[in-house]
Order: C-alpha cells, then sequence, then structure tokens
C-alpha cells in the first residue's frame, strides 16, 4: 500500500455513494414513467415528465461513469485517467448535433 492507499480508498467510498444514491433514483423515476406510460398522471405537470424523461436518457450513462469511476479509482493512475478521457469523449460526442438521433436510429 502507497501513501496514496488513503486517498483511493476515500475516492472509492465517494464514487460508491453517489452510484448508489443514483441507482436508486435511476430505478425509482423508470418506475414512475412506466407507471405514467399506463396511467398518464404526470400529463399536467409537464416540467417534471421532462425532467424524468432526460433522467431516463441519461441516467444510465451517468450512472455507468461513477461505477467506472468507482472501480478506476482503485488501479493505476493512468487507467483512471484513460476512463476519465473516454468519458470526456462520450460528452462531447452528445454534444454535436444529431449524434443523438443518428444513435437511436441504429435501433429499428
Amino acid at each position: 500500500m502507497g501513501k496514496n492507499s488513503g486517498w483511493k480508498q476515500a475516492m472509492e467510498k465517494v464514487f460508491d455513494v453517489i452510484g448508489e444514491i443514483l441507482a436508486v433514483i435511476y430505478i425509482l423515476v423508470f418506475i414512475l414513467l412506466l407507471i405514467n406510460a399506463n396511467r398518464d398522471f404526470l400529463s399536467g405537470v409537464p416540467w417534471l415528465l421532462n425532467v424524468f424523461k432526460i433522467i431516463w436518457q441519461y441516467g444510465a450513462f451517468v450512472i455507468a461513469a461513477i461505477v467506472g469511476l468507482e472501480a478506476m479509482v482503485k488501479r493505476n493512475f493512468l487507467f483512471f485517467l484513460i476512463f476519465c478521457a473516454l468519458i470526456a469523449v462520450c460528452v462531447i460526442f452528445m454534444f454535436f448535433p444529431g449524434t443523438y438521433e443518428n444513435l437511436i436510429g441504429l435501433v429499428k
């Protein structure tokens, strides 16, 4: 164990707690959207429905990024940096016009 092992353990715990909280929130939002698909109880609050849909669309990516960061903080710092760069590439490509539509268009 090196002198940075305390830092690594602390960051691992932080990412672990954040990942657990976000996973529970994601599942709750997903359940509410599934119920809303059958009962349409959120149509009176369109802004909340929009927030839930945004959480549903991007939540899986955020959870995967947090869990990946938790896993990479245990490894070599180089792996952590590479994973951060991969997350950055994903985030950057999300902002290109049409990228999301092209990605979703793959599934027909």
